[in-house]
């Protein structure tokens, strides 16, 4: 293990911070660790989605990570969920969010598609951030 949850909480708030997600949202995240999805910009709770939060909780103790943020969308290779997250080694946080443009990011993220699950892999996706919301556009 390389970093705490501690450690890994605190720079998750800071992207979440740097992603002007709504002010609720983070403080939920921070004060009992409740995560939101995000559909179109509009954040729901994790927890309100049982399965979800099933995966969260998996994703978070088979790689030691911290997941942050979750959008959800559907696409022509299926329902997929990105768990954006900060990971387990410090030296992938410099990479883990990248603006691009003022509201435009790249985040490292696990991206679960739930319609082809051996198709669900680690990579960059891209977020827009709205209105104290995100949606990926890649």
């Amino acid at each position: 293990m390389n970093t705490t949850l501690e450690e890994r909480k605190e720079k998750a708030i800071e992207y979440l911070k740097e992603l002007d997600i709504f002010d609720e949202y983070i403080k939920g995240f921070e004060k009992k660790n409740d995560t939101c999805f995000y559909e179109n910009y509009g954040g729901f709770w994790t927890y309100q989605d049982k399965e979800l939060l099933a995966k969260q909780k998996e994703l978070e103790e088979k790689y030691n990570c911290t997941v942050f943020a979750i959008t959800h969308e559907y696409t022509e290779f299926g329902e997929c969920y990105s768990f954006l997250l900060v990971s387990d080694y410090k030296e992938e946080w410099e990479y883990t969010l990248e603006k691009v443009d003022y509201n435009k990011f790249y985040a490292l993220a696990y991206v679960w598609n739930k319609s082809a699950d051996y198709c669900s892999e680690f990579g960059t996706i891209g977020v827009k951030s709205f209105g104290g919301g995100i949606r990926r556009f890649a």
